[in-house]
């Protein structure tokens, strides 16, 4: 009976997962090192879909107490729903980004770190799971910096089965939205990466700029480094659904300096698929359903 591993991956989902990765792990707060170990592991609580590090006890350089109000964790969930990942046949996952940590989904105890210098409140999370006792699950977000090894990992730990490949492309790739072409080209870069849909990174030169305006957003991502966006402009002609007064909606992306793995799809620019119409070789794409989806509209009142 074969099994397909992306099926077997997304099905594990719910469970309380753990990996060892042999890379030395530091944390810092200013100059001030933290964590260092050898020793850590990747955690992914039910449902969450970046890990975050844990490592043994002793080698966290602060003293773990309880916080303010007891170490039990937040309940107040934000989930976001992915029916088209497959998982669960739609179930519901931890949304990443900051704050994420504090919304639990395994049992265990909230820690916070106090060290010389300073403290970390709610910073450290301590699995009630037999198997990972004695370990202290640590917050991304609450350190200014982290490094495997002397490389800097920025927005959270690299998942070792998550990656992303950029292949160039000759096939016809059109961006269009309200019947308004914002793009046209013959030379994507098509980036594959697990779990996500095709990303298509398209030359400056094939990319109407008269119809899209730097905006202030930017993100980082543990692959591909900081992002800037680009919006639309509701002012131009033919602004499709924004009028007056509306905010400009982000629809793309590019990477001025990514890191090295991503290099090829430096300079260039990728449109939000969940919020613009593309169409490839001639065939319409159908809008994917993921957390940068626009919000569903509320139903018509009766």
């Amino acid at each position: 009976m074969t099994v397909r591993l992306r099926e077997l991956l997304l099905g594990s989902f719910p469970e309380l997962r753990y990996e060892p990765t042999p890379k030395r792990i530091r944390a810092t707060v200013g100059d001030t090192t933290v964590v260092d170990s050898d020793r850590a592991i990747l955690v992914w609580e039910p449902r969450w879909v970046v890990p975050y590090y844990a490592v043994p006890a002793e080698d966290v350089r602060a003293d773990l107490l309880l916080p303010a109000g007891g170490g039990a964790p937040d309940t107040g969930l934000e989930l976001v729903r992915l029916a088209h990942q497959g998982v669960d046949g739609g179930a519901s996952i931890v949304r990443p980004g900051p704050g994420a940590f504090t919304s639990h989904t395994a049992p265990g105890t909230e820690l916070s770190l106090h060290f010389t210098g300073g403290e970390r409140e709610r910073a450290g999370y301590r699995l009630d799971d037999p198997a990972l006792t004695g370990y202290v699950g640590l917050d991304f977000d609450a350190f200014d910096a982290w490094w495997e090894e002397d490389e800097q990992v920025v927005a959270h730990p690299r998942d070792p089965f998550h990656r992303i490949d950029v292949r160039r492309s000759s096939r016809r790739v059109r961006v269009e939205l309200d019947g308004l072409v914002l793009a046209d080209t013959c030379q994507p870069r098509l980036l594959f990466e697990t779990h996500l849909p095709t990303r298509f990174y398209l030359p400056l030169e094939d990319v109407d700029l008269g119809q899209l305006r730097p905006s202030l957003t930017r993100t980082w991502c543990a692959y591909k480094g900081e992002a800037s966006y680009w919006a639309r402009d509701p002012g131009s002609a033919d602004s499709g659904s924004a009028g007056p007064g509306t905010e400009p909606v982000d629809l793309a992306w590019s990477y001025p300096k990514p890191l090295p793995e991503a290099a090829e799809i430096a300079g260039m620019i990728a449109f939000f698929d969940e919020r613009v119409d593309i169409e490839v070789d001639g065939e319409p794409q159908e809008r994917p359903v993921t957390p940068w989806s626009p919000p569903a509209a509320p139903p018509s009142p009766n």
